[in-house]
């Protein structure tokens, strides 16, 4: 099944906020947060890295066609995903809202297949 990663930074400072932030999305929110994956048609899987330069996120999606889901989650006009992306842009200063002209992520290895060559 396809697969797409991306890797996300947390504001500096925003680490706690992001952990009350998965808490509620694995809590409270979670129906809301898996009925909007489901809709979408993608299993989200989210990790924190951290690293000398600071805290990452990485965030995989998993469905038919990733890309495409990543396109319609961000885009959805609901409460829930207002609410998501307003979190999102406090803690990562990222504004998810704004269309991106490409892929997130550019797939590179697969320990099972030959990777495309290098550009």
């Amino acid at each position: 099944m396809p697969l797409m990663a991306v890797a996300f930074p947390i504001l500096p400072g925003k680490t706690a906020e992001w952990r009350e932030f998965i808490g509620e999305l694995s809590g409270p929110r979670h129906q809301e947060f898996a009925d909007s994956r489901r809709r979408a048609g993608v299993h989200e899987r989210t990790f924190l890295q951290p690293t000398p330069m600071g805290d990452l996120v990485i965030v995989t999606l998993e469905g038919d066609d990733p890309g495409r889901a990543f396109g319609q989650m961000v885009g959805a006009g609901d409460a829930f995903t207002t609410w998501f992306l307003e979190r999102a842009k406090a803690i990562h200063g990222v504004d998810l809202a704004v269309p991106m002209t490409g892929s997130p992520s550019e797939f590179v290895l697969d320990s099972a297949q030959v990777a495309a060559p290098a550009r």
